[in-house]
């Protein structure tokens, strides 16, 4: 029996375990889905029918109402649709009877809305205020009051019954939670106890063969794991002895000991299936593994540019500069580094990076560089990307929804609102504007990452992008309790930008800095000529940010740890991708407590 197939028993009582856990799980979630569904499927209709016939039976007095005031104009535009509505929800009612006492009381409503009906018909056919007054109040009030009545009996039936069936699915999601909770405690602790005690059997033999390797690893070569059996573990053993009786042999021999190291440093760089070169001071090739050889058909004590396409070429040579400069290992930013080469079975993509190699006195004598094959990575990362703005761009139709029927709720159009609804209703409003935040990020991410970051540039005053900056934020600065100061530096210069793109990386920075900055603290915009440019700076006095997340801050998705705020950490990115596609810089100035000041520069029209 193999190791493999030892270890796969080891794991069946697990497996067991799990499986048993599972089909508890989901007879209590069926149970749980048949007691919601009960209540919807007896009782809701009815509700919302009740309600609706009440809704209808007001409105119709209400026409009445009208008739008696000298608006049967207004009567008669008011009455036919709420009878007819009244009517369809009667049926929907009489259809959907469940409950004790439900059959009674339908008929009854249905008895009061038939003569309700035929006081009203009787009632549209007087003339005179006085006498559809007296008829109103004598005849047409009681019989609605009557039809009233007897909708909400019906009502009060059905939402009794919802209490009941709530309150039988409460014990039952109870019970069931307490058989689950057995069930995952017992299934679970038999599975493990007998998946350990399996697991401990089948890798005994490897306690054996870890002591040996112990014992030459300290020098022992004598020591041996002499492991019987046909398993893995012990073909290991006698591959281990077999390797313990060549050590013993090259022991005797200094040439032995040489021929290994070299041995096993060529195993290890030709075990890479990345391109591996080692380069000399000088420039020369000092050794390559396979994957160099035969992907870029360098050779050793040969020139490693000579046969490189140029842009590989050019990124090793920025490597050695880095590596012989004495600035230590060299690591690239991101995927964006990677240098595509034609080669054999297609194209691909390498990550260079390097280590350099050192004297006994501590000085650079070479540099190992390691070509990373990325190629399916960046697939990866395309197919991420994709996803991400396909899955955004479905995010937007069901969301602007979401948006509208929140909005049309608290503006009252639907009727008025209880202080509890207006809270949920406005904490979904904050939570639907949040995630429309994140989607139009997620959006812009992908936009970027594609290449399509478009600005139309014009000239504008650089007053007038600090005066729309500060603008677009002054109020919600003023509701955390900050001070927003503007700071315009002289000479006023005028600077090629698109004012919708700027404005985002605007909002962003000064959101960024009303989040983090203290109670009656002070933020400063601040515009002023820099170098033939002009620099936009926004300067607060938060925590700061320490020295080692300057740089990451910017990158896609990074959010620096213990930062409070909402948001998935695209806001920096975006934000220095538009200024680039301005042909300007973005960066950060900060010091853990010292507050922060981001800045970014952008470009002065060409002077006539």
């Amino acid at each position: 029996m193999t190791l493999r197939t030892r270890l796969l028993l080891a794991q069946a009582p697990l497996a067991a375990g799990l499986m048993l856990v599972g089909l508890v799980a989901l007879n209590t979630l069926e149970t749980l889905g048949q007691s919601s569904q009960l209540i919807l499927r007896d009782n809701f209709n009815s509700v919302l029918a009740a309600q609706r016939m009440k809704d209808a039976a007001e409105r119709i007095d209400s026409a009445a109402l009208f008739r008696a005031a000298g608006r049967p104009d207004k009567a008669d535009e008011q009455a036919p649709p709420n009878i007819r509505a009244f009517q369809a929800q009667l049926e929907v009612q009489e259809h959907n009877l469940t409950e004790p006492g439900e059959t009674e009381a339908t008929h009854r409503l249905r008895a009061a809305w038939s003569e309700y009906v035929q006081k009203l018909d009787a009632y549209r056919g007087l003339t005179g205020e006085r006498e559809l007054r007296r008829r109103y109040f004598e005849e047409l009030q009681p019989a609605f009051t009557r039809v009233k009545h007897a909708a909400e009996r019906v009502l009060e039936i059905n939402q009794d019954a919802m209490l009941l069936k709530s309150d039988r699915a409460r014990t039952t999601a109870e019970r069931s939670r307490m058989l689950l909770l057995l069930a995952i405690v017992s299934g679970l602790g038999l599975a493990l106890l007998a998946s350990v005690s399996l697991t401990r059997r089948a890798l005994r033999p490897l306690q054996v063969l870890s002591l040996a390797v112990h014992r030459i690893g300290e020098g022992d070569l004598d020591a041996r794991a002499r492991i019987g059996g046909e398993d893995e573990i012990a073909e290991v053993g006698r591959e281990l002895d077999t390797m313990a009786d060549k050590l013993r042999e090259y022991r005797n021999s200094s040439l032995g000991e040489l021929l290994q190291a070299q041995q096993a440093s060529q195993a290890a760089i030709d075990s890479l299936p990345d391109p591996v070169i080692v380069l000399s001071l000088d420039g020369q090739v000092l050794n390559v593994n396979q994957a160099a050889e035969s992907l870029l058909r360098v050779e050793a004590g040969l020139d490693p540019l000579s046969r490189l396409p140029p842009p590989l070429r050019e990124a090793i040579d920025k490597v050695r500069a880095h590596i012989f400069s004495g600035k230590g290992a060299y690591a690239p930013r991101g995927l964006e580094d990677a240098i595509r080469v034609e080669g054999e079975g297609g194209g691909r993509a390498l990550l260079p990076r390097a280590t350099p190699l050192y004297s006994e006195q501590g000085n650079v004598t070479g540099a190992t560089i390691v070509l990373q094959d990325v190629t399916r990575l960046l697939r990866f990362d395309e197919l991420k990307n994709d996803l991400v703005a396909t899955v955004a761009h479905e995010f937007r139709t069901p969301l602007t929804s979401m948006r509208m029927a929140v909005h049309i709720l608290l503006e009252g159009i639907t009727g008025p609102l209880t202080e509890k609804q207006l809270d949920l209703l406005t904490a979904a409003r904050d939570d639907c504007e949040r995630l429309q935040g994140i989607v139009e990020d997620l959006l812009d991410l992908s936009r970027i990452q594609a290449g399509k970051v478009e600005v139309s540039l014009t000239s504008l005053p650089a007053k007038s992008i600090l005066d729309a900056g500060v603008a677009a934020k002054v109020d919600a600065a003023r509701d955390a309790g900050l001070h927003m100061q503007e700071d315009l530096v002289e000479p006023v210069l005028p600077v090629l930008v698109d004012p919708d793109r700027i404005s985002l990386v605007f909002d962003n920075l000064v959101a960024n800095a009303i989040r983090h900055s203290p109670k009656d603290g002070r933020i400063v915009v601040r515009a002023r000529p820099s170098n033939g440019q002009v620099r936009f700076e926004v300067e607060d006095q938060g925590p700061g940010i320490p020295p080692e997340y300057r740089q990451r801050i910017f990158e896609k998705f990074f959010r620096m740890p213990g930062t409070k705020g909402e948001g998935i950490g695209l806001g920096l990115y975006i934000s220095r991708e538009i200024v680039a596609a301005h042909g300007g810089e973005m960066g950060v100035d900060s010091g853990p407590g010292g507050g922060s000041r981001f800045w970014f520069t952008l470009r002065v029209p060409p002077r006539a």
